[in-house]
């Protein structure tokens, strides 16, 4: 499969309220119309970004069964993070959940000193590439962005997620950043944000992009606004710049 369309999804979220938030999500993906291979939703989706105990779930629990419900609706990937308890460890978790039900998953590696993430979430500690419809995704969660080695492409992905939950006080280094890790990697970006202020007063702009293997912006979502980016990207156009730039080979 050469062509991958990708949905990437940039709400406002209303912190702590899961129920609400997911509803909200429906209802902004109701407006696709058009197949889709991946929908992107940030970081913390179901909940905002919190370091406190009262916002995690369950391993597999309400959030996850939405994002079941979701993929299968659709017929596609959905993927996004969500605060877990499992096996009385806590993680921030990419889940990458497919049309079946089935799912993969990614524990955020880089924990944000700032916020102190260390004090209730455990570091995960292995790399995660998916497998589906012919492309190999690779999963990454905000802060690891400032992180290159952990996304070193070893000719193994062909695009790489950041689902974030990035504030507007940063957002220069999210876009520059996302840009570099591109082209350092040659492969495709889908960068998922979220907009709007916290209960805490941070604000977040967005700035979700969509970023080709040679770091140009596909797509973008204008700042502060909440919507759907749609794109849909091209293995054979990667291919190529990989075969008449090998930089890959070179470590």
């Amino acid at each position: 499969m050469n062509d991958f369309s990708v949905a990437v999804l940039q709400p406002k979220i209303v912190d702590g309220e899961v129920e609400a938030n997911l509803a909200h999500y429906t209802e902004l993906l109701s407006a696709i119309t058009e197949p889709t291979d991946l929908i992107l939703l940030p970081e913390m989706f179901p909940s905002g970004y919190h370091i406190r105990a009262q916002y995690i779930e369950s391993h597999l629990g309400r959030s996850v069964e939405w994002m079941q419900s979701i993929a299968a609706r659709f017929n596609t990937l959905v993927g996004g993070t969500i605060a877990v308890t499992d096996a009385e460890k806590n993680y921030n978790r990419f889940y990458l959940v497919d049309p079946d039900g089935g799912l993969n998953y990614y524990d955020k590696q880089h924990l944000f000193v700032l916020a102190r993430e260390e004090t209730l979430f455990t570091a995960g500690d292995r790399r995660v590439v998916v497998s589906f419809r012919g492309w190999r995704i690779a999963l990454q969660t905000c802060f690891d962005l400032r992180f290159p080695e952990g996304a070193r492409n070893k000719g193994d992905y062909n695009l790489l997620l950041y689902a974030a939950s990035w504030p507007a006080a940063r957002d220069y280094a999210w876009r520059q950043l996302l840009v570099a890790r591109a082209i350092e990697n040659q492969t495709y970006i889908a960068a998922s944000n979220r907009v709007g202020t916290d209960a805490k007063g941070n604000n977040y702009v967005g700035h979700s992009y969509i970023i080709d293997s040679e770091g140009k912006i596909c797509a973008e979502m204008p700042e502060g606004a909440e919507g759907i980016l749609y794109t849909t990207l091209n293995k054979l156009q990667q291919e190529r710049l990989r075969t008449d730039y090998p930089f890959l080979l070179h470590d």
